[in-house]
């Protein structure tokens, strides 16, 4: 069966998951990053 609206296929979509920990990313509008601000802010600056 295929989605006739975009809107329901971006709605029915996972929410995305933190690759350190697992937990589920409140994420932004055109947001790449693959870790929580929580392990985020655990990482050190290069």
């Amino acid at each position: 069966m295929q989605t006739k609206n975009p809107m329901e296929f971006f709605r029915n979509l996972p929410s995305k998951q933190c690759a350190e920990c697992g937990q589920q990313i409140q994420e932004q509008h055109e947001s790449y990053l693959m870790e929580c601000d929580y392990c985020l802010s655990k990482k050190e600056e290069y």
